[in-house]
């Protein structure tokens, strides 16, 4: 199974999602999904992970799922890497993590 742990989204780049779907779509596609990672989990989904600049990008890509027929289960938007961790409340940059 694929893990976003080690993806670092850049704070003041555009904000990166991960889309599942359910089925297997082969590397191909990388291409037609704007250069989306295409990872397959051995559950029989295919994640879709990547930046993407706005919400009008974001609706283009879900059109694309939907023309192609495959069963959309989730859309997720990945923070930053730099704030997990902090405390309830707490500001990225800030020294105050949870305990």
């Amino acid at each position: 199974m694929s893990s976003t742990r080690g993806l670092q989204a850049d704070p003041d780049g555009p904000p990166v999602y991960q889309i599942r779907l359910k089925g297997h779509l082969g590397r191909q596609w990388t291409d037609w999904f704007d250069g989306l990672t295409i990872a397959l989990d051995d559950g029989g989904d295919t994640l879709l992970t990547g930046p993407v600049p706005d919400q009008a990008a974001l609706h283009g890509l879900l059109k694309k799922v939907r023309d192609l027929g495959l069963p959309l289960i989730s859309v997720i938007r990945i923070q930053p890497g730099p704030a997990e961790g902090l405390a309830p409340g707490a500001q990225p940059g800030s020294k105050e993590r949870r305990q």
